[in-house]
């Protein structure tokens, strides 16, 4: 996923996040070019990355900044990893604006 953090897809959403866990409070950090090219949403969770807890924080927060139940967020890739694939179920051109807006606030 390179270009954009995120791309519409048929059924909603894929963001590609860049996670901190630990990071003392659940918060979208901006837009972080990663030295491979590809272009991630910076954001970190005040869980810790330990039995799933900072992915399923990352998967509440990002749920909740679409405006979405958080079961129609779901991690596609990087379980173990700080880079992660997301899909949000809805309304993909909708979750953009949603999340444009989310870090334009930044």
């Amino acid at each position: 996923m390179t270009g954009e953090a995120w791309s519409v897809t048929p059924t909603g959403l894929r963001v590609a996040v860049r996670l901190t866990p630990k990071g003392g409070r659940d918060a979208f950090d901006g837009i972080d070019a990663l030295a491979d090219g590809t272009i991630a949403v910076k954001a970190r969770v005040r869980a810790a990355p330990e039995n799933g807890e900072a992915n399923a924080a990352i998967l509440a927060l990002l749920a909740e900044i679409a405006g979405i139940p958080r079961s129609r967020a779901v991690l596609v890739s990087g379980h173990t990893a700080r880079l992660k694939t997301i899909d949000l179920a809805g309304d993909g051109a909708a979750l953009a604006a949603k999340f444009t807006q989310a870090l334009a606030a930044l």
